[in-house]
């Protein structure tokens, strides 16, 4: 996307255009300024139409023509009164050197400048058939105003004029058709011109032709006239396609009249000239779309280069403007840039004017036109213009014109209609009615020689009285120069006092000009240098704004991973403890499976082993005799006494299940060291209730020793609850008792009598059955089995 001052459609008229492109370069030039418009665009674009126009349709160039001499008709100079030096300068004339330089132009044998009275072309009398007629308001009525204008064409970088006229001779060569200069059938060019510069640094085309102009026209009819000299060519983009770009210049000179409002002010100083270029830019094209050869491919090679030096120029400019830099614009490379060098440096308002095409082949093309179009937008140079200080009052011209008007109307009612009121008498009437009455000149006889005597002595006074009055004229007027003259002097001092004073002033505003335009330059290069550091600061604080988000959602990030591992950790922890629970009761439920098996299978043997000792005890007693641990069975109630042998001893009592259970220790105890693992040891399933209801926790063991007897070993613990609700057992100490018989066992070998032997098997029946019953107390079915027990000591 492009963006531009102003878009008009396909459908726009040529006025809206000219109103809002041409009307303010207009304006500015009846104001002293200069302007530059030209067209811009791909080949075949519509650019010359725009210029120009059509039939009923004027484009922007007789309107421009048409706005000027409607703006300043009555007030132009005479033909002449305004002339064109050789320097790009401008003298006025007077009257009578005007009118001599009619005369001798007229005398001459050149072609007479068109007149708007003569029939107009009637090729173009529909373009500058204005309906409309625009002018500028504000035009300064005691100013006297000459248009002159030229048409130059720039043509493979030369520059030829189009208005040049050859002069009729058989010495030189002819011009055919084509508008070409031919001698003996070769082909000779038209002389080029040169582009200098005048004292203001202003570039013009010496030797070119300008013409004065007093109408619309007349002013056209020279434009057409040099048209028809442009070259132009056919292609396959454009069957007329211009070969050169075309500049219309229209030079407006501006003198004030003098303090009468009369005639123009002599002085040159006074003089303002500004002009307004209209240019028709060649159209930029593609040699590959065009299939250009020869003189075509050279020609549009150059329009090309000539383009692109213009692009050059502006891009620049532009770098100076917006950097704060100072390159030298290459105005020089081509004569288009080097002709308009003034107006790129500020010397005038530059209009232009894109021309596009819609179709689709020239898409690239018009993408590039429109790209350096808005570039130029971008470019603002403007030097203010100083115009001449006339110093005389304003109103002049209307003043003078009054003045006549009334002469003219006094003249006719000289001697005063009937009926009117008596006037004042003028100074000739005081002047003659102050001579003595002149006598009757009536001559009634012929003998009368009074009445001419008479007549003759009353002129004789009159003369000697004007002689009086001339000799006091002469001498008021001798007065009165020698007043002028003082006053001149006087006026000379002060002006050349004024002159001074003005040059300090002067060189003190040029001093001031030059530091402002140095505080200028200074002050583009700081707000250069700002705007780059306002951009690195925005840079970096976007920077330190990303940085601050992704530390914040790095942080956010970090919180929730923490969070997250917090989370993982409680719940893997709450996990192992339940897994270990979980393992800690299946092995305590695997070590009772197997310590019940143990047990029973113990029981088992101890079982064979009672009956076998039945057996084997049985002959010798003599009489059938049960187990003792069978007798015991059969009694209604346990036994509450131990066997005589065994000493007596404190009893303790503790509860599991809640059933008392009678622990006899023995006589002889021994302590171990304490245990060196102190880990909890879940309570088995069928004590926990128990459990709860203790603090203290006992496990016994009884195990056959290696000497034969019987050895128990008591395993101490303390009981406290765990995480998971449930109790935990951590084992402190283990005590060994062993339980021996204070005479000792006895051995017999041989067989005894049968009487002793009965008391001696008895003896050793109660000996054994003491042994068995001070061991583990169980019944048949017990959870725990034979061999160990469970102790709990209450809270």
């Amino acid at each position: 996307q492009y963006s531009f001052k102003e878009v008009f459609g396909t459908l726009v008229v040529q006025k809206e255009l000219f109103d809002v492109v041409a009307k303010p370069l207009v304006e500015d030039l009846i104001r002293g300024k200069n302007g530059l418009l030209f067209t811009y665009g791909v080949t075949g674009s519509g650019k010359t139409h725009t210029m120009t126009g059509s039939p009923g349709d004027g484009g922007l160039l007789p309107r421009c023509l048409a706005m000027i001499f409607n703006s300043i008709g009555p007030f132009q100079a005479k033909r002449f009164v305004f002339k064109l030096d050789d320097k790009n300068g401008v003298d006025v004339q007077s009257e009578v050197e005007a009118l001599l330089e009619r005369q001798r132009r007229e005398a001459l044998p050149v072609p007479k400048t068109p007149s708007g009275k003569r029939q107009l072309d009637p090729e173009f009398a529909d373009m500058i058939n204005v309906q409309d007629h625009c002018r500028v308001e504000e035009v300064d009525e005691d100013n006297v105003y000459g248009v002159f204008v030229s048409y130059i064409e720039i043509y493979n970088n030369y520059i030829y004029d189009l208005l040049e006229e050859a002069p009729f001779e058989s010495i030189k060569p002819k011009w055919n058709s084509c508008n070409t200069p031919v001698r003996n059938g070769d082909f000779v060019p038209p002389q080029s011109k040169i582009l200098r510069e005048d004292q203001n640094h202003n570039m013009y085309v010496t030797g070119c032709t300008e013409v004065e102009v007093k109408s619309t026209e007349e002013a056209f009819e020279v434009f057409w006239r040099g048209q028809k000299k442009r070259r132009i060519a056919n292609t396959q983009l454009n069957r007329e396609s211009s070969r050169s770009h075309s500049v219309f210049i229209i030079k407006l000179a501006q003198a004030p009249l003098d303090a009468d409002g009369d005639n123009v002010l002599q002085e040159k100083e006074q003089i303002t000239l500004s002009q307004l270029s209209l240019v028709d830019l060649a159209g930029s094209e593609r040699t590959n779309r065009t299939k250009a050869e020869g003189n075509r491919l050279r020609e549009a090679g150059n329009i090309n280069q000539s383009l692109m030096t213009l692009r050059t120029c502006i891009e620049v400019l532009r770098e100076n403007q917006l950097y704060g830099t100072n390159k030298m614009v290459p105005y020089r490379d081509s004569k288009l840039t080097h002709l308009f060098k003034n107006y790129f440096d500020g010397e005038g308002k530059v209009r232009m004017i894109v021309c596009v095409n819609p179709k689709a082949e020239d898409y690239e093309e018009s993408l590039q036109v429109m790209r350096f179009a808005e570039m130029t937008q971008e470019v603002e140079v403007a030097r203010p213009v100083d115009r001449p200080l006339c110093g005389l009052t304003p109103g002049r011209r209307l003043r003078n014109q009054a003045f006549r008007e009334e002469l003219s109307r006094k003249l006719e009612l000289r001697g005063g209609p009937i009926g009117a009121e008596p006037e004042e008498p003028s100074a000739a009437e005081l002047f003659f009615q102050s001579f003595p009455p002149l006598p009757s000149c009536e001559l009634l006889d012929i003998n009368d020689d009074q009445t001419l005597p008479k007549l003759i002595e009353a002129l004789e006074q009159r003369h000697k009285m004007r002689q009086m009055l001339a000799e006091e004229f002469s001498k008021n007027v001798l007065a009165f120069k020698t007043m002028l003259q003082e006053f001149d002097s006087s006026v000379a001092s002060k002006e050349n006092y004024i002159q001074g004073k003005l040059a300090e002033k002067e060189k003190t505003i040029t001093g001031q000009r030059t530091e402002m335009e140095r505080l200028e330059k200074k002050i583009k290069t700081l707000e250069y240098k700002i705007e780059i550091l306002e951009k690195t600061a925005t840079i970096y604080e976007e920077d330190k704004r990303n940085l601050q988000q992704e530390l914040e959602s790095k942080s956010q990030k970090l919180q929730r991973q923490a969070s997250d591992k917090r989370r993982l950790e409680a719940r893997l922890q709450g996990m192992v403890t339940e897994t270990s629970l979980k393992w800690e009761k299946e092995c305590e439920r695997r070590v009772a499976a197997k310590q019940l098996e143990m047990q029973n299978k113990l029981w088992v043997k101890d079982e064979k082993l009672k009956q076998l000792k039945a057996i084997v005890t049985e002959p010798r007693a003599e009489r059938l005799e049960r187990p003792s641990r069978e007798r015991e069975r059969e009694k209604p109630l346990p036994r509450s006494v131990s066997p005589s042998p065994a000493p007596v001893s404190h009893f303790q009592t503790f509860w599991i299940e809640g059933k008392a259970l009678l622990v006899v220790p023995s006589t002889s105890t021994s302590l171990t060291k304490p245990c060196r693992s102190h880990q909890p040891f879940p309570a088995i399933p069928g004590s926990e209730k128990a459990l709860a209801r203790c603090d203290r926790y006992l496990l016994t063991h009884q195990e056959l020793a290696s000497d034969g007897e019987i050895q128990t070993k008591l395993i101490k613990g303390d009981v406290f609850r765990t995480r998971g609700g449930g109790q935990a057992v951590q084992f402190t100490d283990i005590e060994t008792l062993k339980q021996e018989s204070p005479t000792g066992r006895k051995r017999r070998s041989s067989p005894p009598d049968p009487d002793p032997a009965g008391d001696a098997a008895d003896s050793e029946w109660t000996d054994v059955e003491t042994r068995c019953s001070v061991a583990v107390e169980m019944r048949a079915g017990s959870a725990l089995g034979p061999g160990y027990q469970h102790h709990a000591q209450p809270k």
